[in-house]
């Protein structure tokens, strides 16, 4: 009579839990399904509703066990097993939930519902192969996307959200791969995995030093976790090699402080932005050494890692003032005034630009083959070496064509040296006016010989050329 009695009333515990699923108030049926189960523990079906509802409150791992104990107690429960391969598939176990979803077919060949988690199932383990051969190869986009329809299949999966999360962190996704590993932790804050990835969004946004705690952290939770205790020991490296390298730049020590520069990028080339201010450092180091194309090389592998980094432009741009590329210097100094519109900034670009503007006249100082701080004397000196060697006279028996060329250049010259031996003329040229504005020089109306005459003229006589090439005598 007890046991009847006990029987009637876990049958009425059930029912009202029947009541509040049927009205989706899933934790009072919970309350009353425990009630039953409380009451007559060898009933597999109180032990299936109660999965059902856990189902609903998302709490899979404690489904799945009311599940297995559901068809451990009535192996011919179908829905037991069907509840159990559900709940394997939403965490990820693939081919349990096919084992699962199997016997349901055995038990009812016809059953719509398992054929199609059969498929599903399947679906699954597809994915993680292509994302496991995909993370091989390095195709962290390709590995998103199957953890994406992964997860649509497997919502409570956390091994794949942490590959997720991971991939995200390598594709420099920092707040995507930090809220999903958050959104782990908030549910299991000893996760070993949901840690390292934290962690690893901080390496990668190069707060090294809070990113090693995190990394020690997964190493407490789980010591043989192999990513952690790699990634740990990459950041302490790392931060290691780049401080070597900014001491010894620091000491004037440029040769030092560009291989160890070297060294530190080989450390991870994953680290996007720690990798883009080493590149730039090595540029500066180079730049100090004369390494300026290869300096140039550098800051455009960290803008190539990280567009956004202004110091990278700013170095690069001044290596092509110094290499005289300034079309490539303006480019630069553009874009970064339209970042940032400082007055620092205004002034390079339109010290570029005017290098530009000057740079797309002839070149008097080449001309004349001397530097741009020439004295007056060593102007002199140079245009009467220039201007005699070019002398139509003295290349009156070579070929038209030599004649034609020689006049040119010594015309050049003349005009070379019409202007920087002028002040007024030379500030205004070395400033980056038009010459041929406000009185100045018209090189239409240009007579080399006259420049000429009065140039070897004002020095108290004449010059002869005699037949041999090259000689003249004054």
């Amino acid at each position: 009579m007890a046991l009847l009695i006990q029987l009637l009333q876990a049958e009425g515990f059930k029912e009202q839990g029947n009541a509040f699923y049927s009205n989706k108030d899933y934790s009072e049926a919970f309350n009353f399904y425990t009630k039953a189960i409380d009451a007559c523990p060898k009933n597999a079906s109180y032990y299936g509703n109660r999965a059902a509802t856990l189902m609903m409150l998302f709490r899979f791992r404690e489904a799945l066990e009311d599940s297995q104990q559901a068809v451990r107690l009535d192996d011919c429960f179908m829905k037991g097993h069907l509840r159990e391969g559900k709940c394997h598939l939403s965490l990820g176990n693939a081919m349990a939930a096919s084992r699962s979803f199997q016997k349901v077919l055995e038990l009812e060949p016809n059953n719509r519902d398992a054929q199609h988690e059969h498929k599903n199932a399947s679906t699954l383990t597809d994915l993680e192969r292509m994302a496991e051969l995909s993370f091989e190869k390095r195709d962290f986009r390709k590995v998103v996307y199957c953890m994406d329809r992964a997860l649509a299949l497997a919502s409570a999966c956390h091994r794949f959200k942490i590959l997720k999360a991971e991939c995200l962190a390598l594709l420099g996704r920092y707040p995507e791969a930090q809220s999903v590993a958050s959104d782990i932790l908030r549910m299991d804050a000893t996760n070993a995995d949901a840690l390292y990835v934290r962690g690893l969004c901080l390496y990668y946004e190069d707060c090294i030093d809070k990113a090693v705690q995190f990394f020690i952290q997964a190493l407490r939770m789980a010591p043989d976790h192999e990513k952690a205790r790699l990634a740990c020991r990459n950041a302490k490296a790392l931060k290691a090699k780049k401080e070597e390298g900014n001491q010894a730049f620091k000491s004037y020590n440029y040769d030092a402080a560009y291989q160890l520069y070297t060294e530190a990028l080989a450390i991870d080339p994953n680290n996007i932005k720690t990798n883009a201010k080493l590149y730039c450092n090595r540029a500066t180091a180079g730049a100090k050494l004369k390494k300026l194309n290869q300096a140039i090389e550098d800051c455009t592998s960290a803008i190539k890692l990280d567009d956004t980094y202004i110091k990278a432009y700013l170095r690069r741009a001044q290596c092509y003032m110094d290499t005289e590329q300034y079309e490539e210097a303006v480019r630069d100094y553009e874009k970064v005034y339209q970042t940032e519109k400082t007055s620092e900034h205004k002034h390079l670009l339109k010290s570029a630009q005017l290098e530009l503007k000057k740079s797309k006249r002839k070149d008097y100082y080449k001309v004349l083959g001397v530097g741009k701080n020439a004295t007056d004397d060593e102007i002199k000196k140079a245009y009467r070496k220039r201007a005699l060697m070019h002398h139509p006279d003295r290349h009156s028996s070579a070929t038209a064509e030599i004649q034609k060329e020689e006049e040119k250049k010594f015309k050049e010259v003349g005009e070379a040296f019409t202007v920087l031996s002028d002040p007024k003329k030379k500030t205004r040229y070395d400033n980056g006016h038009d010459l041929d504005n406000d009185g100045g020089f018209d090189g239409r109306d240009f007579d080399a010989n006259n420049i000429f005459r009065a140039f070897f003229g004002g020095q108290g006589g004449g010059f002869t050329f005699d037949s041999s090439p090259g000689t003249f005598y004054f």
